[in-house]
């Protein structure tokens, strides 16, 4: 039986899209045989010859990976590059960036889960044998049935974080001229303090604070629920590896509207309205139509139920990494 340790920087429980992400894989890697186990962030105790699945936010606090590379198989698993996390100063993303070359130059293979990051990673010196490209898979889901009220029910889902657009997202919703709309941020609110202080005071300040609700952080089955009584998914992201609340979204045949960044594109098709990241006017022209617009809505469902055919499962995801670990351990150029 093939020997994985998966390195994890904190709980793997986490209800973030990167441990979602490993949850499922080492969930699908253990139905098809392999021995996975999950460990914290440091490679010292791995057994000889194990395969060490390091995810790159692990990186920050389990040191140099080159005094391992000789006894273990070290593969790298990026969901975004480090040093493009939304915030960051130049000091801490210049170090962020540095920590990370080093290991990608030490690993013996790269994950990318996104092709934005595979394509970084590309220009970033890493020989293409060395880059796998494992996407997200998606859970099949029933057609959300909708709110089925007068006013349209809008969903967002998403860590209160600088890089998920909450504030350019209201202040869009702000100037739509209806106001039959509520929305529902579902997504940690402990995570940033700071961030969901800011989205907060927006809120008040645009006079919105009786149609936004702050859910915070939902178990999956009440996730679903939302998903299933919502009208529209909406997310004003700012960076994205794929976008996998949005492929959720799809899932359910939800109208979407969001930016076109990551695998967002790909992934909704026809099913919604994409804008660029400097388009503010776009934004508010996209969520007036599907707001003001029954007709408009019900196309975009329909593309998007057209598009939901398109996603793979977790199953697929699951048996590409196992083909790219079996392929990293027989192909002489990966070799160490």
């Amino acid at each position: 039986m093939r020997h994985v340790a998966l390195i994890v920087p904190g709980d793997p429980e986490t209800r973030t899209g990167g441990y979602i992400y490993d949850k499922r894989i080492v969930q699908g890697l253990r139905v098809l045989g392999w021995h996975v186990d999950v460990c914290g962030p440091s490679l010292a105790t791995l057994s000889d010859g194990c395969i060490a699945l390091v995810d790159g936010l692990a990186l920050l606090t389990c040191g140099n990976l080159e005094p391992h590379a000789e006894r273990l198989a070290i593969v790298l698993l990026v969901h975004l590059p480090l040093a493009l996390e939304v915030g960051l100063d130049p000091a801490e993303a210049a170090r962020r960036h540095e920590i990370e070359q080093r290991a990608l130059t030490t690993a013996r293979l790269v994950i990318a889960t996104g092709r934005a990051t595979a394509d970084s990673l590309a220009e970033r010196g890493v020989a293409h044998e060395r880059i796998a490209l494992i996407e997200p898979g998606t859970d099949r889901a029933p057609i959300a049935r909708g709110s089925r009220r007068a006013s349209v029910s809008l969903l967002c889902v998403a860590a209160m974080t600088p890089g998920k657009g909450h504030e350019r997202l209201l202040r869009a919703l702000s100037t739509v001229p209806s106001r039959d709309w509520t929305l529902t941020c579902v997504g940690s609110i402990d995570r940033d303090p700071a961030a969901f202080a800011r989205v907060s005071a927006v809120a008040q300040q645009l006079q919105l604070s009786d149609r936004v609700t702050f859910a915070g952080e939902l178990d999956e089955a009440q996730l679903a629920d939302q998903y299933d009584r919502s009208d529209a998914f909406v997310l004003a992201t700012i960076r994205e590896t794929y976008g996998m609340v949005v492929a959720e979204a799809i899932a359910r045949g939800l109208p979407v509207v969001s930016t076109s960044v990551g695998a967002v594109p790909e992934i909704v098709g026809a099913g919604g309205i994409l804008v660029g990241l400097d388009d503010a006017g776009g934004l508010e022209t996209a969520l007036t139509r599907v707001i003001e617009d029954p007709a408009a809505r019900q196309q975009l469902a329909a593309g998007a139920r057209a598009a939901r055919e398109r996603l793979h499962t977790w199953d697929e995801a699951s048996r590409s990494m196992a083909t790219a670990l079996t392929r990293m351990e027989k192909d002489d150029r990966l070799a160490r």
